[in-house]
């Protein structure tokens, strides 16, 4: 299960390919994809035809490909359970196909898995553009979206980083996340290497300046897809669940 898992300066240069970018912040490497999504094709995907999860990179390019269109980039979506189904929230073309997750974390001992820290959240796409809501604030809202997951914890919230994350944290492992930014941009940033939650928070707010920011998965189950950057990841966790990606 994939759920088992001050401004930031020292930049490099960005390495450009499209939409998606290497990026080196503080020391730590990125592929960080910004898209304008009233312009672009931002997809999820989970199910083929065939009604089986994808579950790899190349089998979502495979089918994009053969309606005539290309997969640009592609990014994990969120955590998932052993069957690859999405644990929490899922909206796909207007359809629920998963309801809301509890916030409530079913174990009572033990570390608490990343989904369930507090809060976790809801990204989506609807008629006024993309946002990043705490899920109870979307399930008081109940905005109409065409496109949307849940996963967790929030990143930054209102412009502020989570309070549960510590700085200096020796919690370092490979990190995905999105965020939605100036003028309703959105971003997405995946961790080629080690990085904390605040370290990673810091990036959106400050390097990436998105007052919304949410964590997708971890370790292993951080993957990113992008032809012109030659990359294509796979999980260790024998596949991905929800699977963002933009088609042209």
């Amino acid at each position: 299960m994939a759920i088992l898992l001050g401004a930031v300066v020292g930049s490099a240069r960005p390495v450009l390919a499209g939409p998606c970018a290497r990026e080196t912040v503080e020391n730590t490497n990125y592929v960080i994809c910004t898209v304008d999504p009233a312009k672009v094709d931002l997809r999820l995907f989970w199910k083929g035809d065939d009604g089986a999860p994808y579950r790899s990179f190349p089998g979502i390019a495979d089918a994009v490909t053969a309606k005539g269109k290309t997969l640009v980039f592609a990014v994990n979506a969120g955590m998932y359970l052993e069957d690859f189904s999405p644990i929490g929230l899922y909206v796909e073309n207007g359809r629920e196909l998963r309801p809301v997750a509890s916030v409530k974390a079913s174990t009572a001992s033990g570390p608490v898995p990343n989904f369930y820290k507090k809060p976790n959240g809801i990204f989506y796409i609807g008629d006024k553009g993309a946002g990043i809501l705490p899920t109870a604030t979307f399930m008081k809202l109940r905005p109409d979206v065409r496109l949307a997951t849940q996963s967790g914890p929030m990143l930054v919230i209102a412009n502020r980083i989570n309070p549960i994350f510590i700085a200096g944290s020796s919690d370092r492992t490979r990190r995905s996340g999105v965020g939605v930014c100036d003028n309703g941009t959105v971003r997405f940033a995946v961790s080629d290497d080690p990085v904390n939650f605040h370290d990673f928070a810091r990036l959106f707010r400050d390097r990436l300046q998105c007052p919304d920011a949410l964590f997708l998965d971890g370790g292993g189950g951080a993957g990113f897809y992008s032809g012109e950057l030659g990359r294509s990841d796979f999980s260790w966790h024998g596949g991905y669940g929800p699977v963002f990606g933009v088609v042209e």
